[in-house]
């Protein structure tokens, strides 16, 4: 199983992106979803996760601003991103607890950078 983040970039206070993390492999069934991400010198931190019933969980900072999704047929992850600010900028990974034999393992992305600048 691999999973393959993208959508990263420079943009301008305010502004707006879209990151994606699409899964590929044996992948029996997709548990919970989340995005984390970690700021030069600091520990990644989760933004947003998603189970596999729909019950979304975002850090404050980013409360009304993202928007996490998943599309389970495309075994793909959303993160929606709006009102950027330059305290967003980080590197951005995505991850994803998959069942692809008999038990569940939690599977990473390479990590998307993002940086909120003008």
């Amino acid at each position: 199983v691999q999973l393959q983040a993208s959508g990263g970039g420079l943009v301008e206070p305010g502004g707006s992106l879209r990151l994606s993390c699409a899964a590929s492999g044996n992948i029996l069934y997709i548990r919970t979803l989340g995005w984390y991400r970690q700021a030069p010198g600091n520990q990644r931190e989760l933004v947003a996760e998603i189970t596999s019933g729909g019950k979304i969980n975002y850090t404050d900072s980013v409360k009304g601003r993202f928007t996490i999704s998943r599309d389970n047929a495309k075994a793909t992850a959303y993160l929606q991103m709006n009102s950027l600010k330059p305290a967003d900028t980080a590197v951005y990974y995505c991850s994803m607890e998959i069942m692809s034999g008999l038990s569940f393992k939690t599977y990473w992305g390479q990590g998307t950078e993002v940086t909120v600048s003008s």
